[in-house]
Parts: structure tokens; C-alpha cells; sequence
């Protein structure tokens, strides 16, 4: 893994994700090397994505003269790399970029598949309008090793869901993107243990292939599931949006669609 720091000129960009008025990326690249990323599609990026990071070093300073100047708005964390991947134990850039976003309480709404999150609770806990949400695209570990290799275990990632519906935060879970023939496996059993961590709603998507992500895709199932290569079409990713859409029902929990 290539770790450079860098120098950014801005900290909040604007956002065109629903919700969002602002995006905060304190690292470009992502360690967690998820097989199915688009970030280096939206990013142009040439470098092979999980083998770098570049830490953004600067980001809190420029963070906190951009504040002063800004319309407060909905910041949202982590929607090209994650806030919260290993490299931020050492760095805490995300860390600090909350303490200037507190001092002028903009909302946030932050995405990750870490549980380092936690670490940062007590500052979290005190803006006046925050969310956490978690990616979770299967129920079934031994999947998320083959495919977000260096993330959170699905067990931690719905512990701390659990621990930050406890302290009065909302909480989302994102399952997303649907993996054919691997989100579907044991999917009651996802969906029972989002009810019980007592998630606010649940987001899914589609895999969507972006720019070089197709070639990318057919390797990882010929390499790990050969015997689930089928052919996919819109007609697959609708039903099983429908299952988790009947499921999140039945255990009462609102589900909505991104397509």
C-alpha cells in the first residue's frame, strides 16, 4: 500500500447526491479495496484502486477557513473513498474535520463500512443534526473477505449500528450494490439483524457497471464464484430489490429504492 500525504485546496465540494449539499473526502483512495468500487470511474483515476491513499494532510485547516464563509448545509462523508478506513487510526484527518464542522454545526451524514467510527462518538453525539450509515451487502463474512477485503466484519459493522441507534443517533444501512447471487444469500437474516440494530431505514441499490468495472467484475466471479456466472439483467437486480423491499416490511423497517 502507497501512502502519500498531499495538500488539498478545498475541503467541501459541492454535491449533486440527493440530500447532500456538500462532500467531504479527507483521503483519496481507499484501502478497503472493494472489487465493485466506481469511485475511480468518478474519479478518472489510473492508479490501481486499494493500492494507495493519499492523505489529504491539510484538509482540517482548509476545512475550517471554508467554514466561515459557507451556507450551513448537509455535508456528507465519504462518497468517494471512506472517512474511516485503517489509515485513519494513524491520521485522524476525519476526526479533526469534525471538530471544525461542530464549531459551526453543519449537518453530516456520514457512510462507512468501519467501526472505527465509534471512536469518534463523543463528537458525533453533540451535532444537532447527524446521521451514520452503513454499507452491509451480505450476511455471510466469508462473501465480504472475497470482495471488501479490508473492511469491518459484517458482525462489527452491525454491532456499531446497534451502538449508535443505543446513543440516539439516526442510523441507516445501505445494501448496496446488490451482488448477484451473493446479496441474496441468507438475506432474512441480514434484514432481521438490521430490525434488531434498530437501523432508521435501509437504502439498496444495483451494481452498477461504470467505466472498466465490468472486466473487473467477470474476473472477480471467474476467480472466486465460476460456478455463479450467469447472465444478469435489470429483470434479476428488480427482484431481488423486491425481496429486500418484502423483507424490510415484514421486520418493519422502510426500505428505498436508488433504481
Amino acid at each position: 500500500m502507497l501512502v502519500r500525504e498531499i495538500s488539498c485546496k478545498t475541503a467541501l465540494s459541492p454535491s449533486h447526491l440527493p440530500g447532500y449539499d456538500y462532500a467531504l473526502n479527507p483521503y483519496r483512495g481507499c484501502a478497503h479495496a472493494c472489487v465493485y468500487c466506481y469511485a475511480p470511474a468518478v474519479l478518472r483515476e489510473r492508479r490501481e484502486w486499494g493500492s494507495f491513499v493519499d492523505v489529504k494532510i491539510n484538509m482540517p485547516l482548509v476545512l475550517a477557513n471554508e467554514l466561515r464563509k459557507k451556507k450551513r448545509g448537509v455535508v456528507g462523508i465519504s462518497t468517494v473513498t471512506d472517512a474511516y478506513q485503517p489509515i485513519e487510526r494513524k491520521h485522524e484527518i476525519t476526526r479533526r474535520c469534525l471538530e471544525q464542522l461542530l464549531k459551526h454545526d453543519f449537518p453530516i451524514c456520514i457512510q462507512t463500512k468501519s467501526s472505527l467510527v465509534l471512536r469518534d462518538l463523543d463528537l458525533i453525539e453533540r451535532f444537532s443534526q447527524k446521521e451514520v450509515g452503513f454499507t452491509i451487502t451480505t450476511a455471510t463474512d466469508e462473501d465480504r473477505r472475497k470482495y471488501e477485503p479490508y473492511s469491518s466484519p459484517t458482525e462489527e459493522r452491525l454491532a456499531a449500528l446497534a451502538e449508535l441507534a443505543a446513543r440516539g443517533i439516526k442510523t441507516w444501512a445501505f445494501i448496496g450494490p446488490i451482488m448477484p447471487f451473493i446479496t441474496e444469500k441468507n438475506l432474512e437474516d441480514l434484514i432481521e439483524e438490521l430490525s434488531k440494530a434498530r437501523v432508521g431505514y435501509v437504502l439498496v441499490d444495483k451494481l452498477r457497471m461504470k467505466l472498466g468495472l465490468w472486466e473487473k467484475m467477470k474476473n472477480f466471479y471467474s476467480a472466486h464464484y465460476p460456478e455463479l456466472q450467469q447472465s444478469i439483467n435489470e429483470g434479476y437486480f428488480q427482484e431481488i430489490k423486491n425481496k429486500i423491499i418484502a423483507l424490510c416490511e415484514k421486520h418493519g423497517l422502510r426500505c428505498e429504492s436508488l433504481f
